[in-house]
């Protein structure tokens, strides 16, 4: 029963060093914001952008993946349970930076005025 626990708390820990990992790479990505990735563009945004919705997506499934316990379920489950968010938040990030830029245009190249 002890040797489980230890496994348990050794599985936690490893969860947690990969999060930390991640999350301290995103804080420092941010704060120093590189020039070589912040100034370079893909698809109408910051290389840096990009790394950071990686990042999230990463995140975001390895927490489902370990505290869901996906990592013990057939392939076929896993998949109905992930592939679905995955293109939700793909398809949110998609309507929420085209429709950001239609908006930054209208308000860029028009008479009506930022009031917000």
């Amino acid at each position: 029963m002890a040797h489980a626990h230890e496994s348990n708390a050794g599985r936690i820990w490893k969860v947690f060093g990969i999060l930390s990992v991640v999350t301290i790479i995103e804080v420092l990505l941010g704060i120093y914001k590189p020039d070589v990735i912040h100034r370079q563009y893909f698809l109408g945004l910051s290389l840096l952008n990009w790394i950071f919705y990686a990042l999230t997506v990463f995140k975001a499934y390895y927490i489902v993946w370990a505290f869901m316990h996906l990592e013990g379920e057939k392939p076929s489950l896993r998949w109905s349970i992930v592939l679905p968010i995955v293109f939700l938040v793909l398809y949110l990030l998609f309507i929420l930076l085209t429709e950001g830029h239609y908006i930054y245009g209208v308000f860029k190249d028009s008479t009506i005025k930022w009031n917000f």
